[in-house]
Parts: C-alpha cells; sequence; structure tokens
C-alpha cells in the first residue's frame, strides 16, 4: 500500500523539495510522481520563455513580465521570485482548491519560496532539503550534463553555496547518497506527515461514532 491509500479523509499538504541544482532533487520528484496517489507538481508561473518540449500548463504557464506582474500585485501568488534573470511564481487558487480534495502538492523551490510559503500557510507546509554527498560531487554533477558555458557553472555553484546555507529552516534533510534509498526516505517522510492527526479532518467524525455505538 502506497502513502496515497489511506481511507480516513484528510487534508492536502504541500511537499517542499529544495536543493542545489544538480543534488538529484528533479530525479526524485519524478520517481515520487509517478507512483504516489493524490500527488500532483506544482505548476508555476514563469515570464521565461518555452524550452524545447516544453509545454504551457503542464510545465509551466509562461506569462510576460505584465500579466505576471499584474497577478503578483493583485496577490495571486503564494509565493514568488526572481531567478537566473527570469519571474517564478506558485499560482495560489489551485494549491488550495487540490489540498481541500485531499490532494497533496509538491513544490521544486528555493529556500526563498520555502520561506514565503511557510509564512502564509505554515500548517499545511513539510520542507525537505537535498543535499549532494559533497561540494566536489556536486560540481561534477553539474559538469557532466555539459548542458551550460562555464560561467553558468560557476554561477549556479555559489548559487549552491547560498542555497546550503538555509539546509537548518527545513523539517527534514536527506543527503542523496544513493537515489533508492532517498526515495524511499521521501516516502517515509510523505506518509508520516499525510498521518498527522491534524491532517486526518475524517478522525473526528469516525470517533464520534464510535462513541455513540459505545
Amino acid at each position: 500500500m502506497t502513502g496515497g491509500e489511506l481511507k480516513v479523509p484528510r487534508r492536502g499538504l504541500m511537499f517542499i523539495l529544495s536543493s542545489p541544482s544538480g543534488a538529484g532533487k528533479t530525479t526524485l520528484a519524478s520517481r515520487l510522481l509517478a507512483t504516489e496517489k493524490d500527488l500532483v507538481l506544482s505548476v508555476s508561473a514563469t515570464t521565461r520563455k518555452a524550452r524545447p518540449g516544453e509545454v504551457d500548463g503542464k510545465d509551466y504557464t509562461f506569462l510576460s513580465e505584465e500579466e505576471f506582474f499584474r497577478m503578483r500585485d493583485s496577490g495571486g501568488f503564494l509565493e514568488w521570485a526572481y531567478v537566473f534573470g527570469h519571474y517564478y511564481g506558485t499560482p495560489r487558487a489551485s494549491v488550495f482548491d487540490k489540498l481541500a480534495k485531499g490532494v497533496d502538492v509538491l513544490f521544486d523551490i528555493d529556500w526563498q519560496g520555502a520561506q514565503q510559503l511557510d509564512a502564509v500557510a505554515g500548517g499545511d507546509v513539510v520542507k525537505v532539503f537535498i543535499l549532494p554527498p559533497s561540494r566536489t560531487e556536486l560540481e561534477r554533477r553539474l559538469r557532466e550534463r555539459k548542458q551550460d558555458p562555464e560561467e553558468v557553472i560557476r554561477a549556479r555553484m555559489a548559487k549552491a553555496d547560498a542555497e546550503i546555507s538555509h539546509w537548518a529552516e527545513y523539517d527534514y534533510v536527506i543527503v542523496n547518497y544513493d537515489l533508492d534509498q532517498s526515495e524511499h526516505m521521501l516516502r517515509s517522510i510523505l506518509l508520516a506527515e499525510r498521518l498527522r492527526r491534524r491532517r486526518q479532518i475524517g478522525l473526528a467524525d469516525i470517533v464520534k461514532d464510535m462513541m455513540r455505538d459505545a
């Protein structure tokens, strides 16, 4: 039985994964999403252009800066950030609608976004930070991709240092030595958080029925 097959009605949670680029977060998120029932990826809005193969509304919602600012200024984002020359934000309405239906929402965001979500929806938020085995290994992974020029790699490593400095702000920290082991740890965290009494909103009715039958 997966962590999504609980029978007691519950409120969904915001499951935040943060890490420096190259630590394995994207692979771990994909594994969870492929098999966990009632877990969906938060679709962020962004002002950057779509990359080859990306689909509007599935990978990101692509907005002009004017559209993004209008949504931001009207309170339409739970969090937003400016990263590497582009704006990113999490639409508020769609997330809360899913939580009310017992669906968990997975967030792939940095420490700034995690702080903002915690400030506006702390009771619904679970934060997990993924660390690489070492800084040397992180740099090796970034170079192996062969996708970025040297100046971008240097910028990503500098950003990684800033990201890692916020590790203690998270509820859980996983050092990703092995993907299978890290995936198991993430599933354990997700199940435990789904079982928290405050999220199992159907418990009160169940107990009430038990007491009536006593």
